[in-house]
């Protein structure tokens, strides 16, 4: 008798916990579904028609005031993401190229035209 009551329990406790890690898991997909969501509304989503407008134009004024690397970098993310849809690189590069414009019209106001800078941070906005 003692075998079958043990028996019993260790069924019930094995359905349990496989209840219980059954709701983990959708727990899991869940949240992980809605972070998914947010995050295809999350600012790392650049606009990609400003950007388009203007891509040309950062990578000529990179190489104008050297910085020949990002500029090939900028150009080599653009052209990945018109193949795969990915904005990460184009959204890293831009801001980076954003920064130096902003360091070079620290340096010399007339090095990066005012309004290249404002299309570039409305395209990554």
């Amino acid at each position: 008798m003692k075998k079958y009551f043990v028996s019993k329990s260790i069924e019930i406790y094995d359905f349990v916990n496989n209840q219980i890690f059954t709701l983990l898991c959708f727990n899991f997909l869940y949240s992980f579904v809605e972070n998914l969501k947010t995050k295809s509304t999350n600012h790392n989503v650049m606009n990609a028609v400003k950007m388009e407008k203007v891509v040309a134009e950062v990578i000529g004024k990179l190489e104008k005031i050297k910085q020949t690397e990002l500029a090939s970098e900028l150009s080599w993310c653009w052209v990945s993401f018109q193949n795969d849809g990915n904005p990460v690189g184009v959204t890293e590069k831009a801001a980076k190229a954003l920064d130096a414009f902003k360091a070079a019209r620290e340096a010399n106001s007339k090095a990066v035209a005012k309004k290249l800078v404002e299309d570039l941070e409305k395209a990554l906005a």
